[in-house]
């Protein structure tokens, strides 16, 4: 599969994943909204196992957490709370060093200490110590935002009130995961499924009361915004803690290589079953604080932490049914209906199959008893058929060669890369006929990650759709609510929530905007990286209607944008050359608040700069440079062109090639010492 489609593939999933982030965090009932939840994460996973580029590039999941319910009150977190990256292998946490170390301009020879926490599988939570005084507690939302839920926080026992030592700063957040102890679980295991959901379930009670019914304890392991810190590695840290009144893991250690951290790994995994809370994994950080400010982040992780999972929980099911889904790029996807089984303390219902390939060669069949396996503790999937079981009768799977809303002949297209077709059907579906992938696409644009539409389920738009209500997404916009009083389930209250959910979203960053389109191969990752670039909604809708012109010009400014490939461009293209696409996102822009791109710092001698780096740096690897120049405002591209602000050339192997290209488009090159000089400035 060509490596562009594989990134799409992969951008789509975790898509999807966030329309189940509500139900998995916010509800009470975790059975289905866990096997939702996990049933997406394991395509996202599998893809990062089997394709080890893009783990270099992307988490596991783009989102952190979960929406604010709107029981509290949302506050912002001083620091995003972040989610980690996924490590399944040792291979993963060796490519996780070599990364740091490329990153940092570290050479071999230099011992790095990583520090090793076990992952906690709990609810995290924020505490703000103001001159030593709890004063604010967050849950940690959807990773940007949090809820106040302070008052239940103070219920838990272990969290100090005021902090013991009186060496403290005057300002810090310590931050840490809620849990209940598998002791105390086993006297309240009838009302919840997991502990993990019953620490989740108490921190959401309007009435501290009630939380403090539930016996809740705190472990700190984290630090956010600080003034004034005394202490230089997270090691330090973690002793401060303890000085200050909070429980801290005692199972932490540092390495230095990778042969003690696995061999950690292997011990705490082993004797998992004895710990008192559940474990899913080990936390690997980069020790010294100094290094963690350098390496930031990426995404919606940190780079100098990541996650190594534990090995996989098991279990035994049958499959009752196998079904196709049709997603909302036509890629037909096949799940396995499970007679439910309990796999690790969550039950899991449905598994997927991936593809017609996987299918075959697997040779998975209607009524098979198969063996059902959690990845990471909480991942499901199909990971073998038990021959022996299957009954006479069996008839292998035939894979529909159409779409099995739209009845379209299916295909499988063409790998210009491998010469070979690739393992994913899909529907084409060019002109907006297919039912399936119409309604996909507007559960799309309502999700969380692009409009944000709540009241707008996935359940409302097929009722919606199945009255003609809406059909493409500025129907939404254009809704007569009061049809919606004929209709049961929706009263005064409901109708008002919805109406004001919509004008709310109408007010929409940029890139939100262009990932809400759904454009295959855009997802949020290429979506910020456009706005970026074209800063305004108009500017990009310009550009993009000329790219099936005949000036090149257009196709070349795209193609210098560092982070936008070939397939990129190519599905551009063809999302705009759609008659029905242009006036959809007319429509939207007319309706829409669209809010240009602002970059987060303020001005800067860099900011708005078309800059490219070229060869090694004496001090700083190009990715830090990089990194360092974003922060300041400035475009990084991958190619020169006329528009180019600054070739930053490095001191050593710098490409002949591109140096040429700036003299002759008469780009201004600086030096690796003219770029200390502004950096100094």
């Amino acid at each position: 599969m060509e490596k562009e489609k594989i990134k799409a593939l992969y951008f789509d999933k975790i898509a999807e994943i966030n329309d189940y982030n509500k139900a998995y965090y916010n509800q009470d009932n975790p059975i289905i909204s866990d096997y939702k939840y996990d049933r997406l994460k394991i395509e996202i996973l599998n893809l990062e196992k089997k394709y080890k580029f893009l783990k270099s590039k992307l988490s596991p999941t783009k989102t952190v957490g979960y929406k604010v319910s709107g029981k509290f009150k949302k506050i912002k977190h001083k620091i995003p709370m972040l989610s980690l990256s996924n490590a399944f292998s040792e291979n993963n946490i060796v490519d996780f060093l070599k990364k740091v170390r490329n990153f940092l301009k570290l050479n071999n020879d230099y011992k790095m200490d990583i520090i090793a926490e076990p992952k906690v599988d709990g609810i995290s939570a924020s505490l703000h110590y103001v001159n030593g005084q709890l004063k604010l507690g967050l849950s940690r939302g959807d990773g940007i935002t949090g809820e106040d839920i302070t008052l239940n926080l103070k219920t838990i026992r272990n969290i100090p009130v005021r902090l013991k030592s009186l060496k403290f700063p005057k300002n810090i957040e310590i931050r840490g995961e809620v849990y209940i102890s598998k002791k105390d679980f086993k006297n309240i295991s009838n009302k919840f499924a997991n502990p993990r959901n019953a620490a989740g379930g108490s921190l959401r009670q309007k009435d501290p009361l009630e939380t403090k019914k539930i016996p809740l304890q705190f472990i700190a392991y984290g630090l956010g915004f600080v003034k004034e810190k005394s202490f230089k590695t997270q090691s330090e840290y973690l002793e401060q803690l303890k000085k200050w009144g909070f429980k801290v893991s005692q199972h932490i250690n540092v390495f230095t290589n990778i042969k003690d951290i696995m061999k950690n790994y292997i011990e705490l995994e082993n004797k998992r079953s004895e710990i008192e809370y559940d474990v899913d994994g080990i936390v690997y950080k980069i020790n010294d604080l100094n290094f963690q400010k350098r390496l930031g982040y990426i995404s919606n992780s940190p780079r100098w932490a990541i996650a190594h999972k534990f090995s996989s929980t098991k279990g035994i099911s049958k499959i009752l049914k196998i079904e196709i889904q049709v997603g909302r790029t036509g890629a037909l996807t096949p799940v396995a209906k499970l007679q439910p089984v309990n796999v690790g303390g969550v039950i899991i219902s449905n598994a997927t199959l991936h593809n017609e390939d996987e299918i075959t060669r697997k040779d998975i069949r209607e009524g098979d008893v198969v063996t059902i396996q959690r990845a990471g503790d909480v991942i499901p999937q199909v990971i073998s058929v038990d021959i022996s079981k299957r009954s006479p009768g069996s008839k292998k799977f035939i894979f529909p060669n159409k779409c099995p809303s739209c009845h379209s002949k299916v295909v499988k297209e063409f790998n210009s890369n491998t010469k070979k077709k690739d393992a994913i059907t899909r529907c084409p579906d060019p002109n907006y006929s297919c039912k399936a992938i119409l309604k996909e696409k507007l559960k799309h644009f309502v999700s969380k990650d692009a409009l944000n539409i709540e009241g707008l389920g996935k359940k409302v738009i097929d009722n919606f759709w199945n009255k003609k209500l809406i059909k493409y997404p500025y129907d939404i916009f254009n809704l007569d609510l009061n049809i919606l009083k004929k209709f049961d389930g929706w009263g005064e209250k409901s109708i008002i929530n919805l109406k004001n959910s919509i004008n709310k979203s109408k007010k929409i960053l940029l890139d939100r905007f262009i990932f809400s389109l759904g454009i295959r191969h855009i997802g949020q990752e290429n979506a910020k990286v456009l706005a970026k670039y074209f800063q305004s909604v108009q500017k990009f809708f310009e550009i993009c209607k000329k790219l099936n012109t005949d000036n090149q010009n257009y196709l070349d400014e795209l193609h210098s944008i560092d982070g936008i490939g070939i397939s990129q461009i190519d599905w551009l293209k063809k999302f705009f050359l759609n008659k029905q696409n242009l006036i959809i996102v007319s429509n939207l822009i007319n309706l829409l608040d669209i809010e240009n791109y602002r970059l987060l710092v303020k001005k800067t001698p860099l900011s708005g700069k078309l800059i490219m780096f070229t060869g090694a740096f004496e001090n700083n690897s190009r990715s830090e440079l990089k990194a360092i120049a974003e922060n300041l405002g400035a475009k990084i591209l991958s190619s020169i062109s006329k528009k180019t602000d600054f070739l930053v050339v490095g001191s050593q192997k710098p490409t002949t090639r591109k140096i040429n290209e700036a003299k002759n488009l008469n780009v201004k090159i600086l030096t690796e010492k003219d770029w200390n000089k502004i950096m100094n400035k």
